[in-house]
């Protein structure tokens, strides 16, 4: 084996593992380290592949932003210790069935399309076609969708704060005044 495939291997294995114990763990905060892994270990493979913009994209808008914005939320809201209840038998089996089903249509798809090595030269990136792209508004701009989804966003994490807080222990006028 040659170092390049012990090393997709290894981030191909993480990938699979820490996705596992992220949707099966029971502790919110364990899953959210567990997706930074997974976050992680796929930008890893984008570096494998030289895509160096789209691997520092992964990093500094998944890893580093979502990722701590979700930490964030769960330290905000105090539900660090908070442990989910199982899933029922019936659900868990279900969930099984069909993770499987899923797999095996991606395994019988991967093994069915034929992969063909091309004699063309690899095309060169314009990355200034890339950097006046992200930032134009007019055809082709991703500023728009950009700030809607980001908008979005703050509105969720708002929105799950709240929810959370509500869900807390009241405290009624006359107990602050007691307590003061």
């Amino acid at each position: 084996m040659t170092p390049n495939q012990v090393m997709f291997v290894l981030f191909a294995a993480m990938i699979v593992v820490f996705s596992i114990l992220t949707v099966t763990t029971r502790r919110i905060l364990r899953a959210a380290v567990y997706l930074l892994f997974v976050l992680v270990s796929t930008a890893g493979l984008y570096f494998m592949l030289d895509y160096q913009f789209l691997a520092a994209v992964q990093l500094t808008l998944y890893a580093g932003g979502i990722v701590v914005l979700i930490i964030f939320s769960i330290l905000l809201t105090s539900h660090i210790s908070q442990k989910f209840e199982g899933a029922e038998l019936k659900k868990s089996i279900f969930s099984a069935l069909v993770s499987l089903a899923g797999a095996i249509l991606c395994i019988i798809t991967i093994l069915d399309y034929k992969f063909s090595a091309t004699t063309e030269a690899a095309k060169e990136v314009n990355m200034r076609l890339i950097g006046k792209s992200l930032l134009s508004v007019g055809y082709n701009g991703y500023v728009l969708p950009f700030e809607v989804i980001s908008i979005l966003l703050i509105a969720a994490m708002v929105a799950a704060i709240v929810i959370a807080k509500k869900g807390g222990p009241k405290k009624s006028q006359s107990q602050t005044l007691t307590q003061e």
